[in-house]
């Protein structure tokens, strides 16, 4: 099976792995995994102060201080992980690239509000409920 992980670095994603490693089933090197995460663009006119090269170098910091501790954990559950980061509007590239990429199922942490504070707040998890056409699952 093909499964995607939308990591963020928050403690939701700490406990979406630590779901999977209390259940034997999810992680297993008959798995394939990729680990994602998704860094917001930054606001245009800061991005043009700061220019291109400055801007990418950011990014990319910032999704391997998410990364790295996820590739960390799985690698000592014996389960490696290719690691993928991206830019954009966080739910819509999630789900695209769970849609495109040739993914089984999508795996995400979320905080678990409750139907009137999703309702009034929104959040990742729902609008990449919306968005996906693949199985997710969601662990809170």
């Amino acid at each position: 099976m093909r499964i995607l992980l939308a990591v963020d670095g928050s403690p939701y994603t700490q406990k979406m792995l630590d779901y999977l490693a209390a259940h034997a089933e999810w992680l297993t090197p008959n798995h394939h995994y990729t680990a994602l995460t998704v860094q917001p663009l930054l606001p245009p006119r800061a991005a043009k102060a700061l220019g291109k090269a400055l801007v990418d170098d950011y990014h990319s910091e910032e999704a391997q201080k998410v990364l790295l501790p996820v590739q960390e954990f799985l690698a000592a559950h014996q389960v490696t992980a290719v690691a993928e980061s991206a830019v954009g509007p966080i739910s819509q590239t999630i789900a695209e690239t769970a849609d495109k990429g040739g993914y089984d199922l999508l795996i995400m942490g979320t905080r678990g509000h409750g139907a009137l504070a999703k309702l009034v707040l929104g959040s990742v998890a729902t609008q990449v409920l919306a968005e996906s056409k693949l199985p997710v699952l969601l662990i809170r």
